[in-house]
């Protein structure tokens, strides 16, 4: 995912966090992955890709107790730092994997989310980078796989050429609809990640796509 600056400070060393299981080792590239095992029940299950700092996902798990908030992030820094901050704040809800999430989703069973939460992925601007992109047809295929009929996929970007890749990559996934994305909250912000409030006060362009599986 995305780049993400600034340094953060722990106020819960990361293996104390792993064994109050918030924050989780990635699988092996081999094993399967049991959400039933990772919560420890069988609430709906959703995932944010690129958690950053949580700004979103620790909200959406606050207002949202009956629901299971898994965040998935690359950066061991912020992993832990999610993971602290959920911890602090007594959600018992959230769980945080250190991973890569291209693999990861390769690697749960079918029709097992019931909401994926794509804000700001890196859009990998080069010509010659663009075959990292996480949303292409592979992993939208897997996306679809994942998610249970009538689960949802949101997707958020500040970048245009990459929305408009992404939209047309939408376009052709299999069993995904495209729906309009929900209009913003309160505050005006359609999720309210870091990163859309930093965008926002700089008056940059975002761009927003939704889709559901039929």
């Amino acid at each position: 995912m995305r780049s993400r600056g600034g340094k953060v400070h722990l106020k819960t060393d990361p293996a104390a966090l792993k064994a109050a299981g918030i924050l989780l080792d990635a699988p092996a590239a081999d094993q399967k992955v049991s959400l039933r095992a990772v919560f420890g029940n069988n609430l709906l299950v959703e995932v944010e890709i690129g958690s950053g700092k949580g700004a979103f996902l620790l909200r959406r798990a606050k207002r949202r107790p009956e629901i299971n908030l898994l965040g998935i992030e690359w950066v061991p820094a912020y992993a832990h730092y999610l993971a602290d901050r959920a911890l602090r704040a007594g959600l018992a809800n959230v769980r945080v994997l250190c991973a890569d999430a291209a693999r990861l989703f390769n690697q749960l069973p079918d029709c097992c989310l019931w909401r994926i939460h794509i804000y700001f992925p890196d859009p990998w601007p080069k010509r010659k980078h663009a075959r990292r992109r996480l949303l292409n047809a592979q992993f939208l295929a897997h996306t679809c796989r994942v998610l249970r009929p009538g689960g949802w996929l949101g997707i958020m970007t500040d970048h245009r050429d990459y929305f408009q890749h992404i939209r047309r990559a939408l376009s052709k996934a299999p069993r995904l609809a495209v729906v309009s994305f929900p209009a913003s909250n309160k505050a005006g912000f359609l999720v309210g990640s870091n990163f859309e409030v930093k965008y926002a006060a700089k008056g940059k362009p975002l761009y927003a796509i939704a889709a559901v599986k039929y």
